[in-house]
């Protein structure tokens, strides 16, 4: 069986989805720090041609915190603002009128904290692609967060009866295919080819969140960006 293990990160990239649809069971680490500036609370589009980041409020968020114990702000203005943003973006891209309503759905959602939000992203996401990985939505149930680093992800992998272990390719410098090995776990990475498509910026910009794919390119051609990608 085949398995992933991310952070959960609000609209991630292209290659994050590629993961959970090369893998069996794609676990939420959810049991970690929280990393200011990173991506668990925010992303990059497209807002008038240039790159543009779009965030979502928490309450007292800081290093010191348990993602999975981040809240939501309590005011849920930051809701349209968000889908306003959106709206004022991409509403003459070409797969805006599928694209809107989906994501609409989730930031909608009377939700309290980050990680149920992300984590209904992720699966209207997947629905609307047909991935049909298991998502295991909180890595708490694994009791072992006195572990680190590869030691966590080996005790995850083996506790679910894996035998593959994809990570992102920026992985490759912090776990040792010997140390897998040893417990009968490939060790593999996944790397995402160069994808372009259709954009409001010029030049293209990569790796921005999956809601400008999303926005620019229909369900076929988003499904078919799904494949692009290799494993070393």
């Amino acid at each position: 069986m085949k398995i992933a293990i991310m952070q959960p990160y609000l609209f991630p990239y292209i290659g994050y989805f590629q993961l959970i649809n090369a893998v069996d069971k794609f676990v939420l680490l959810d049991t970690v720090n929280f990393i200011n500036r990173g991506w668990i609370n925010r992303n990059r589009i497209v807002v008038n041609g240039k790159e543009h980041m779009i965030s979502i409020p928490l309450q007292k968020a800081s290093q010191n915190r348990i993602i999975k114990d981040l809240r939501l702000a309590a005011d849920t203005a930051w809701q349209v603002k968000f889908m306003n943003t959106l709206r004022h973006s991409y509403h003459r891209a070409p797969n805006f009128s599928e694209a809107y309503p989906l994501i609409e759905a989730v930031i909608s959602r009377k939700e309290t904290h980050i990680t149920n939000l992300i984590r209904h992203s992720i699966t209207a996401i997947n629905d609307h692609l047909g991935i049909r990985t298991e998502i295991i939505p909180t890595s708490s149930d694994y009791h072992n967060d006195e572990l680190k680093g590869a030691h966590k992800i080996l005790d995850i992998c083996t506790k679910e009866g894996a035998d593959e272990y994809i990570n992102p390719i920026g992985g490759m410098e912090l776990y040792d295919r010997g140390q897998f090995s040893r417990q009968a776990i490939k060790l593999k990475f996944l790397k995402t080819k160069a994808i372009r498509y259709r954009q409001t910026a010029d030049p293209f910009i990569p790796n921005l969140s999956v809601i400008d794919v999303l926005m620019n390119n229909s369900r076929t051609e988003t499904i078919e960006l799904l494949t692009q990608f290799e494993l070393v």
